[in-house]
């Protein structure tokens, strides 16, 4: 049983560019870089429709946080912030610090 290859971005994106040139067809394109023509009909397509998004105004957007998630983690850090001391605070006299 093979495992599927995992293609990184900027080579998904090298291999789209190409295809948009023009200058050779799909599957010379597709035999040079060693991918199936599928996928680089999926990859032009996916650069087509993402490429107005380079364009826009105010760069990349913000993340959103989430709240809850934040809280909870602070909660997690308290815990195992005290749960740290305790321990240390018990190994001591083992330790001799």
């Amino acid at each position: 049983m093979s495992k599927r290859k995992q293609h990184r971005p900027d080579f998904k994106a090298k291999v789209a560019l190409e295809a948009l040139k023009g200058e050779e067809t799909i599957s010379d394109v597709a035999s040079r870089f060693e991918v199936h023509p599928t996928m680089i009909h999926q990859w032009k397509r996916a650069l087509l429709e993402g490429a107005s998004g380079v364009f826009e105004r105010g760069g990349k957007k913000a993340p959103e946080i989430d709240e809850n998630q934040v809280k909870d983690l602070h909660a997690k850090i308290g815990e195992l912030a005290v749960a740290n001391d305790f321990l240390e605070r018990r190994l001591k006299p083992w330790t001799g610090k």
